[in-house]
């Protein structure tokens, strides 16, 4: 018998937040032909500022992470349920980080950890993209897109 994704959590010690709200006229999410498209999330946090200057690489995989929660409960909130998650497909980092900063991807490790922990490596393992970027909304340390399959 498969263990649900709700038993991993629990499992893991992970407690998603509440789906934050989008701050514009936009959706959190949309699914289209079995595609979910999640908008980029940041994590929950009123630090800000920039990798390579106010945080190291290390908590920039933590603020990762944390995103990765907060996309998690998005995608909770609008599909019932994480077990209609078929795939985690794609993502893509946006890392608020100095010209100089060259450890983008792992950050980005962060939130890639998170997915393949929570949903196994044959449904978790995704492709991605990483990017410095010279500012985010809100000057957060960085902002997360992904694309899921689900189950429509």
């Amino acid at each position: 018998m498969m263990k649900t994704i709700e038993a991993r959590l629990q499992e893991l010690g992970i407690t998603l937040p509440q789906s934050s709200s989008p701050a514009g006229k936009y959706a959190n999410a949309v699914i289209v032909n079995g595609m979910m498209y999640v908008s980029g999330k940041g994590p929950a946090t009123d630090e800000r500022g920039k990798l390579g200057v106010e945080f190291t690489t290390e908590r920039g995989y933590d603020f990762a992470r944390n995103a990765g929660l907060e996309v998690l409960a998005v995608v909770r909130d609008v599909l019932g349920s994480l077990d209609r998650v078929k795939k985690v497909v794609k993502v893509q980092g946006f890392i608020n980080a100095s010209a100089s900063y060259q450890e983008h991807h792992k950050v980005l490790n962060g939130f890639s950890d998170l997915m393949i922990d929570v949903f196994g490596e044959e449904q978790g393992v995704h492709a991605r993209s990483v990017l410095g970027a010279v500012s985010v909304r809100d000057q957060l340390p960085l902002i997360i897109d992904s694309i899921f399959q689900v189950e429509e």
